[in-house]
């Protein structure tokens, strides 16, 4: 039977969990019959501790699952799929007022170089929280443990789960986001049947 083995470039455990439920629930329709391992690598995202932009989250998981690659390449790994992920804010400017929101990125990547983004959605920030991070700029994980007055919530529940009072944790978002990340490879057809009609479409 064929092992896969996924890289994901971080060793906290929601993210690895993640991408270990993440493959749970799709790996049959990736690889059928498969079996799935994760290698936990740390490498760094290229970004800030606390990204303030939807491109710079985008941004710092490619770096992640690039560096990935280039590790694979250097060493020989048997990786076949290399998977980064970030997490961040989202700062929107809309009719005179400031909304910031928490975002969770995946990106995916094979070892023929084809890559996908998938995302987890987004929640509110309250705007004490997003004052302390955007503005005085603090890093979210140290900022929410004062919020909540606890410690060590980015590797529990994460930000997510004190927002949603657990009904949504971090590693469940990062876990919606590798799915949604995977979805063209473990769904191609849908993907080149897209491509195909919107080709067809713009060539008559």
């Amino acid at each position: 039977m064929e092992t896969i083995i996924v890289a994901v470039g971080s060793s906290r455990g929601p993210k690895v969990n993640a991408v270990r439920e993440a493959l749970a629930a799709l790996g049959p329709s990736l690889r059928p019959g498969a079996l799935y391992d994760v290698a936990a690598v740390e490498v760094p995202s290229g970004v800030r501790h606390t990204p303030l932009s939807r491109g710079d989250i985008m941004a710092g998981a490619r770096h992640r699952a690039e560096a990935l690659a280039g590790i694979a390449c250097e060493r020989s790994e048997p990786w076949k799929f290399f998977v980064g992920l970030e997490g961040g804010l989202d700062v929107i400017h809309q009719n005179g007022e400031r909304r910031v929101f928490l975002e969770n990125w995946a990106y995916v990547a094979d070892q023929t170089g084809f890559g996908a983004f998938g995302q987890s959605g987004a929640v509110l920030l309250p705007e004490a929280l997003a004052r302390t991070v955007v503005d005085d700029g603090v890093e979210l994980a140290e900022a929410i443990d004062a919020f909540a007055g606890a410690r060590g919530i980015r590797d529990a529940q994460g930000a997510w789960g004190i927002l949603t009072r657990n009904l949504i944790t971090r590693q469940d978002a990062f876990r919606i986001a590798v799915i949604n990340a995977f979805a063209p490879f473990f769904n191609r057809e849908m993907y080149a049947a897209g491509e195909t009609k919107h080709d067809a479409r713009f060539s008559r």
